[in-house]
C-alpha cells in the first residue's frame, strides 16, 4: 500500500487539492497547505520511489521562488489597470456612455441592448475589470430597460454578458496572468485576443438582432418622448466625414516626414479637430451640430483616446503593458478631474479595491508556488503531460479535452484560480504538441470567460443580482409599480450567452488566423529553400581565391599558411617508382599504444 502511494503521489496530490477546494477552503491556503503536507509525505516516501525528488534542503529554494513572484514586473500591470477601471467607474464615464449611446441607438428595436453591448466593449477596453462593468451597467441601464418594456431575461443576460467582455478584450487582467503563466509576451497576448474579442461582441449583437425578429415585443424601441437628445444622425455623419477628410489631408501632408506613423498622426489630428469643434459648438451655443452629434463626440472621444493611450502605445511598441497601465491610471485621474468628480472618496475606494485584488492575486501566486514546488518534485508535471499528450486525436483531441475540462472546472473555480492552478499544468503538453501558446492562451481566456456566466456560481450573475431590484419598486420617472428581477430570470438570461461563448471557442479552434495574426506577415521566405555555402581556403579550389603575397591567405603576416593548394605539394613529394627522393621519409607514427616518456 505504501509503495502504491509512493508511485502515485502526483495524482493523489491533485485529487486532494480538488477535495480541499470543494470543501470550501480558500484557494491560496488550500494550495499552500496541500503543497506543504505532501512535501512532508514525499520526503518520507522518497526512498520507496524513483519518481519522488524531494528532500528537506529543497525548501531553501522557496524564498527565491517567492521573491520571483514579488519582483515580477509583468504582474505590476494588474494594480494599474484595476485602479484605472475603478476610477473611471466612479467618475461616471459608464453613465455618460450608456445615456448617450442609448439615445443614439434608441429609435431602433433593441437599441438599448445594442448600446449596452457597445458600452460593455468600450468599458472592457478601458477598465479591464468585470465587476466594475457589470455593476455600473446594472445600476444604470437595467432600470431603463425595464421601464420601457424589455424582457427581464434578455436585459439581465445582455448586461452580464457585456460585462464579461472585460475578460477577453485588452487590457484584460486575465490575459496578463495567462501571458505570465505561459511565459509569453503580454503585448502578443493582447494583439492575439483583440480580433476574437471583437468577433464575440459582434456575435452578441447578432443574437440581439435575431431576437428582435423572433420576439419582437421583447425589446421595443425607445418612445419619442424618451429621446431627450432628439434626432441628428445626419449631423453626426457629416461631422465624422469632415473629421475623416481632415485626417486624410494630415496623413498626406505628414507622409514625407513621418513615414509609417503618418496615418496615426493624421487620425489624431482629425479626432482632435472634431472634438474641439464639438466642444466649442456646445460651449458657445453656435448650434452648428445637433445636440446628439455634440454629445456623442464629446462623450466618446475621451475614452477612445484613453484606449489608444493604453493599447495603442503597447501595440506600437512604445510602452510595455506595465507602462501602458501606469499611463492609463494617470489618464483616468485626468478624465475624472476634468469632469469634476475626482474626490478623496473616489481615490480612497479605488485604492482599497486595487489593494484587495492585488493581495488576492499575490496570495494565490504564493500558494501556487508552494504547491508547484512539491508537485514538480513528485514529477506531477510529467504525469499530467503524459496523460494529455496520449489522448486520442492528437492536437484536436487535446484541445477538445482541455476545453471541456476548463469549462466544467469554471463552474466551481474563478478565472484567477484556473489560471494559476490549471494553466501551468496544461502549457507543457500544449507546447510539446506544437500548439502556439498565444493561441492556446486566448482560447483558454475565451473559455474561462464562461466562469462568470455559469449558473449558479457565475460571478457576473452575482454582481448583477447585488444591484438588481429584489422587491417591487416605483419607477422614478413614470411612477409605475415595477416588479423585481428574480434570480431565475438572471440565470436563464445568461444561458444563451454561455452558448455563444462556447460557439466562439469553436470558431477560434477552426479559424486560428484570428489569433495568429499577432505574428505579422513575416518575410515570406521559406526556411527550406535557404542554402548556406561555406567557402574553402584554397587558391586553386574555388574558395576565397585571395591574392598570394607569400603570407598565407594573401594577408601580410596572416595565418602564415603555405601558398597554393597543400594537396599539390603532397603530390610532388610522392616518390617515383623504383627510385628514392633526396629526402628520407619518416616512418608512420604508431597510435596503437600510449606514448612512452622513458
Amino acid at each position: 500500500m505504501i509503495e502504491f502511494i509512493a508511485e502515485n503521489l502526483a495524482p493523489i496530490m491533485f485529487v486532494s487539492l480538488i477535495v480541499f477546494l470543494l470543501l470550501g477552503y480558500p484557494v491560496a491556503f488550500s494550495l499552500a497547505a496541500n503543497g506543504l503536507l505532501f512535501f512532508i509525505i514525499g520526503v518520507e516516501l522518497a526512498p520507496l520511489s524513483d519518481s519522488i525528488n524531494l528532500s528537506w534542503p529543497l525548501l531553501n529554494a522557496m524564498p527565491e521562488r517567492l521573491w520571483g513572484v514579488m519582483s515580477n514586473d509583468t504582474l505590476l500591470a494588474i494594480p494599474f489597470f484595476t485602479f484605472m477601471g475603478i476610477v473611471l467607474e466612479r467618475s461616471g464615464m459608464a453613465e455618460d456612455l450608456l445615456d448617450t449611446i442609448g439615445q443614439l441607438f434608441g429609435p431602433i428595436r433593441g437599441g438599448l441592448a445594442y448600446a449596452v453591448i457597445f458600452v460593455g466593449a468600450l468599458l472592457a477596453a478601458t477598465t479591464g475589470v468585470v465587476a466594475a462593468s457589470v455593476i455600473a451597467m446594472g445600476l444604470i441601464s437595467l432600470p431603463i430597460m425595464l421601464r420601457y418594456g424589455y424582457d427581464r431575461r434578455v436585459a439581465s443576460g445582455v448586461i452580464a454578458a457585456s460585462g464579461t467582455l472585460a475578460q477577453i478584450i485588452p487590457p484584460s487582467l486575465v490575459l496578463i496572468v495567462l501571458a505570465d503563466q505561459l511565459g509569453r509576451s503580454v503585448g502578443d497576448m493582447y494583439a492575439g485576443a483583440l480580433i476574437p474579442g471583437l468577433v464575440l461582441t459582434g456575435l452578441y449583437m447578432g443574437y440581439i438582432l435575431l431576437m428582435t425578429f423572433v420576439r419582437r415585443d421583447s425589446m421595443p424601441a425607445l418612445p419619442l418622448e424618451a429621446r431627450s437628445l432628439g434626432s441628428g444622425v445626419t449631423s453626426l455623419a457629416i461631422a465624422l466625414a469632415v473629421a475623416a477628410g481632415i485626417a486624410y489631408a494630415a496623413h498626406v501632408y505628414l507622409s514625407p516626414t513621418h513615414g509609417e506613423n503618418a496615418d496615426i498622426l493624421g487620425a489624431t489630428v482629425g479626432v482632435i479637430f472634431i472634438y474641439v469643434v464639438a466642444l466649442a459648438d456646445k460651449t458657445m451655443n453656435i448650434n452648428m451640430m445637433s445636440r446628439l452629434a455634440q454629445q456623442v463626440i464629446i462623450v466618446l472621444i475621451p475614452p477612445l483616446a484613453l484606449i489608444f493611450l493604453v493599447l495603442g502605445t503597447i501595440f506600437l511598441g512604445i510602452a510595455t503593458p506595465t507602462e501602458g497601465g501606469a499611463m492609463g491610471a494617470v489618464g483616468a485621474l485626468i478624465m475624472a478631474a476634468a469632469k469634476g468628480r475626482l474626490t478623496m472618496d473616489v481615490i480612497r475606494s479605488a485604492l482599497t479595491a486595487t489593494t484587495r485584488l492585488s493581495a488576492f492575486v499575490l496570495f494565490i501566486l504564493i500558494g501556487a508556488r508552494v504547491f508547484s514546488l512539491t508537485f514538480y518534485g513528485v514529477n506531477g508535471h510529467l504525469w499530467v503531460e503524459h496523460l494529455l499528450v496520449s489522448l486520442p486525436g492528437g492536437e484536436t483531441g487535446f484541445l477538445i479535452a482541455v476545453n471541456l475540462l476548463v469549462f466544467f472546472l469554471a463552474f466551481f473555480l474563478d478565472f484567477f484560480e484556473l489560471a494559476f492552478i490549471i494553466v501551468p499544468l496544461l502549457a507543457p503538453a500544449a507546447d510539446k504538441l506544437g500548439i502556439d501558446l498565444i493561441w492556446f492562451g486566448v482560447l483558454l481566456g475565451i473559455n474561462m470567460q464562461t466562469s462568470f456566466m455559469h449558473p449558479p456560481f457565475g460571478f457576473a450573475l452575482f454582481y448583477l443580482r447585488s444591484v438588481a431590484a429584489k422587491v417591487p419598486y416605483l419607477d422614478k420617472l413614470t411612477g409605475k409599480r415595477m416588479e423585481p428581477v428574480t434570480t431565475g430570470q438572471i440565470y436563464w438570461g445568461a444561458v444563451p450567452f454561455v452558448c455563444i461563448q462556447i460557439v466562439m471557442v469553436g470558431l477560434t479552434i477552426l479559424f486560428p488566423g484570428m489569433v495568429m495574426h499577432y505574428k505579422g506577415e513575416g518575410s515570406g521566405v521559406d526556411p527550406a529553400t535557404i542554402k548556406i555555402e561555406v567557402p574553402g581556403f584554397g587558391t586553386n579550389g574555388g574558395g576565397l581565391t585571395l591574392p598570394d603575397n607569400g603570407g598565407g591567405l594573401g594577408l601580410p603576416g596572416g595565418l602564415q599558411l603555405p601558398a597554393g593548394n597543400p594537396l599539390d605539394g603532397a603530390a610532388e613529394q610522392k616518390p617515383a617508382e623504383g627510385g628514392q627522393q633526396g629526402t628520407e621519409q619518416k616512418p608512420a607514427t604508431d597510435l596503437s599504444s600510449p606514448p612512452s616518456f622513458n
